[in-house]
C-alpha cells in the first residue's frame, strides 16, 4: 500500500515539473513580451548616451519669424476716392390748378425735372360777386309795398326773394365788379331806399403740384405747361 501511495506521487511530481519546465521559460523560447507591432519599452538606463560633442540647450526661447517685406508704395498708386457733396434743393408749388386732370397733366410734363413731386387738394373761399339788395321785410305783404315803391321811382330790375335763407329781401342785382356794385347801390340808396352791398363768396377745392427741384438744375416750368392761368411760390422742402 505504502508503495502504490509512492508511486503516484512521483508521477505527480515528474508532471508539475514538466509543466514548469514547458510554460514558465518564456525568454528560453525567444517569445515577445510584447503583442505584434507594438514597439518594446526601454529603461532610462538602457538607452544610448549622446555624445559630449551634442550640446543641450535647456528652455529654448520662441523665435518669432521675420516679417513679411512689403513693397514700398509711391504716392502715384494711391487712389483717393472724391467726397459727394450732398444736393441741395429749391422747392416750389404750382398752381391753383382749375381741375384734377389739369394737375395730372402739369405732373406728367414735370416729372423729368423735378427730384421729387406731391400733389395736395386745399379748400379755399371764392368771390362769387357782390350782392346789391334791400334788407328783409316784416312780411311778404310789405315787401311787396316796397317793390311797388321802387318801381314807382323808375328802379327796376329787382326781385323779391320768397324762399331761401332770406326770405321777404328784395334783390337789386349780383355783381363780379364791385365797382358796378357800388354804383347800384348808390342809385338806390339816392332815391331813398335803404341800400346795402355785400360779398357773395363759396368754398370750392383748389389742386397744387409741389416740387423739389436741385438747385444746379435750370428749371423753367412755364415753357413745359404754357398755362396762364396757374402761377408758382416758394414753398417748405418735403
Amino acid at each position: 500500500m505504502f508503495l502504490r501511495l509512492l508511486f503516484v506521487l512521483l508521477i505527480a511530481f515528474n508532471i508539475a515539473v514538466g509543466a514548469w519546465l514547458l510554460l514558465g521559460q518564456d525568454d528560453t523560447h525567444g517569445r515577445s513580451a510584447t503583442d505584434p507591432g507594438v514597439p518594446t519599452l526601454h529603461l532610462l538606463s538602457e538607452r544610448p548616451v549622446a555624445p559630449a560633442s551634442t550640446a543641450v540647450v535647456a528652455n529654448p526661447e520662441p523665435v518669432a519669424p521675420p516679417a513679411p517685406v512689403t513693397a514700398p508704395v509711391s504716392a502715384s498708386t494711391v487712389k483717393t476716392t472724391p467726397t459727394t457733396r450732398p444736393n441741395s434743393y429749391t422747392c416750389i408749388s404750382i398752381g391753383p390748378f382749375a381741375t384734377p386732370i389739369d394737375m395730372r397733366n402739369a405732373r406728367g410734363a414735370l416729372s423729368a425735372q423735378a427730384a421729387r413731386m406731391r400733389s395736395r387738394q386745399e379748400q379755399t373761399t371764392q368771390t362769387r360777386g357782390w350782392w346789391v339788395y334791400l334788407p328783409a321785410s316784416a312780411s311778404r305783404e310789405q315787401a311787396l309795398e316796397q317793390a311797388r315803391k321802387l318801381t314807382a321811382a323808375s328802379i327796376n330790375d329787382y326781385f323779391v326773394v320768397g324762399l331761401g335763407g332770406q326770405p321777404n329781401t328784395i334783390s337789386l342785382g349780383l355783381f363780379k365788379d364791385p365797382a358796378n356794385a357800388r354804383k347800384r347801390r348808390d342809385e338806390v340808396a339816392a332815391a331813398g331806399f335803404p341800400a346795402q352791398m355785400t360779398e357773395r363768396t363759396e368754398t370750392v377745392p383748389e389742386y397744387w403740384l409741389d416740387l423739389a427741384v436741385v438747385d444746379s438744375a435750370r428749371f423753367d416750368w412755364r415753357s413745359r405747361l404754357h398755362n396762364n392761368s396757374v402761377g408758382s411760390h416758394s414753398t417748405g422742402c418735403f
